[in-house]
């Protein structure tokens, strides 16, 4: 196991292969509050994660007012970092980084905490609060590559803001804003940390910034305020990663937490009782940080400062591979039957859909790269295992309404007859629709080829003159059986269209 070299560009080479090359990576994440273990597999471009481990050592607790780690915590934290170090071997880590933010930084014994690491084996490196902000940014932009707004980064210690748009991060910025300082300016006064906040934006610049723009949403502490959100909103899809809220609603849930209770916080999905308590310095801080910056709005990024330093090494090729596409692909090399398949039955269908956006055919695409994905389901629940897939996958580069959209066409193209519920709650009755003529497709590409890739590609399918057209290949015709010839109708009539067959 070596250790990493951040900011260090990979060489380049075949896309393919690069996104493959390399083995397992590890990152060992010591934060202000928590310190983190995550193990990485699979393609660099969307790595599965392969273990995490979360222990709050709280090295940041009392920073503030001592000016230096709490002792207790940093033996915690070494307990910790034992144990990550051997867990990372254990499971044949190939690359292991190690990264450390405000807490180390800003400490006055972080030089002896850092010897003492260094001791074990472990080469850490202290990321500047630009570093921070930038490594926040590039995670933003691995998950969502079309970005363009502020990124901003909650930890214990410190917040880190960014600018990004045309896949790249810009101006950066780091103030001395973490959850654990936020709780002792609050305890100054009412006016306090809104006092604080406009001097550091005003002072930095970074006032309207974020004008007409998204603000994108880092770090535990927030990832758990909008997990209480969806939980009070009884929102349908408990998937924090790309969940937007109105930037109205940091007030709002400033007011509604003085009025909660703790039982009622308890029954959060997945909100741990250490983040809950920072729900109130989270939410203040956010309210005063989107009015300051101009936000229109609020997403939740599942993915951050780990994933960031991820994707900021790997090669240009790898780094410009589109997150959904490359995903699904994997997903659907792992589990369908026929690898290719997705790509050219995608290819095959195309042309029926030739009007559609840019953003609903990477969709489309999508779903056909999944089509074949619920094969060794049970034949009566293989619907459900496409609208399972589809909504509850780990995707990324993907909104609500795209997983809605994927999780119908599956649900449609394994045979599954009407509409979940839970879609028209998601997506529209437009976008739903259209969903299902793809999956119709699909199953008409799937039923015709068999899976494999011969009569898809000496095969076609068109749209005109009132006519959905299939020609097939000379001595095609076969093909063309009963099943076939009544999926072409259902397709053909879900347009308002008749079927024809042609062959030669």
């Amino acid at each position: 196991m070596k250790p990493g070299f951040l900011f260090r560009a990979a060489p380049a080479q075949d896309a393919a292969a690069a996104d493959k090359a390399g083995g397992r990576v590890g990152i060992i994440d010591i934060g202000s509050n928590s310190i983190r273990l995550v193990i990485y597999d699979g393609p660099h471009r969307i790595p599965s994660i392969l273990f995490n481990e979360k222990v709050m050592a709280g090295l940041g607790k009392g920073l503030a007012a001592t000016g230096a780690l709490d002792p207790a915590a940093v033996e915690r934290a070494f307990v910790a970092l034992d144990r990550f170090q051997l867990v990372a071997e254990k499971i044949g880590v190939a690359t292991l980084h190690t990264v450390a933010t405000a807490a180390v930084r800003d400490a006055s014994n972080g030089a002896g905490f850092l010897a003492r690491a260094a001791d074990m084996g472990l080469d850490v490196t202290v990321l500047s609060g630009m570093e921070e902000a930038e490594m926040a940014g590039e995670g933003v932009l691995a998950a969502f590559p079309d970005a363009d707004g502020i990124v901003g980064d909650l930890g214990g210690g410190s917040l880190e803001l960014a600018r990004v748009y045309g896949g790249k991060v810009h101006e950066r910025a780091s103030f001395p804003l973490g959850v654990l300082r936020v709780a002792e300016i609050r305890k100054r006064g009412p006016r306090a940390l809104r006092q604080q906040v406009e001097h550091m934006f005003g002072d930095a610049g970074w006032r309207g910034k974020c004008e007409g723009l998204p603000f994108y949403l880092v770090g535990g502490s927030w990832r758990a305020l909008a997990r209480l959100v969806m939980f009070m909103a009884d929102y349908p899809l408990p998937i924090v990663h790309g969940y937007a809220m109105p930037v109205e609603t940091a007030q709002r849930v400033v007011r509604g937490l003085a009025h909660l209770d703790k039982a009622r916080l308890k029954e959060v999905p997945s909100l741990s009782s250490s983040r809950a308590a920072s729900l109130p310095d989270a939410a203040a801080l956010l309210a005063l940080v989107g009015r300051e910056l101009g936000a229109t709005g609020f997403i939740t990024s599942a993915y951050g400062l780990r994933e960031g330093v991820l994707h900021r090494n790997l090669a240009s090729e790898v780094r410009d591979l589109d997150p959904l596409i490359c995903a699904t692909r994997e997903e659907g090399r792992r589990l369908g039957r026929f690898p290719e398949h997705g790509d050219l039955l995608d290819r095959w269908m195309a042309p029926l859909f030739a009007d559609e956006s840019p953003a609903d055919n990477r969709l489309r695409h999508a779903s056909c790269l999944l089509a074949d994905v619920g094969w060794r389901a049970h034949p009566e629940f293989r619907g459900e295992r496409g609208l399972e897939t589809a909504l509850h996958g780990n995707w990324v580069g993907i909104d609500a309404r795209g997983r809605a959209m994927m999780a119908q066409a599956l649900y449609t193209s394994f045979g599954a007859d009407g509409e979940p519920e839970i879609l028209s709650q998601l997506a529209s009755a437009e976008d739903r629709a259209k969903a299902l003529r793809w999956g119709l497709a699909m199953r008409l590409g799937q039923r015709l080829s068999g899976g494999v890739a011969a009569p898809l590609k000496s095969s076609a399918i068109t749209v005109g003159d009132g006519l959905v057209t299939m020609r097939l290949g000379a001595g095609d015709g076969a093909l063309y059986g009963e099943a076939v010839e009544r999926r072409h109708k259902n397709l053909a009539a879900s347009l308002g269209l008749k079927a024809q067959m042609l062959e030669g």
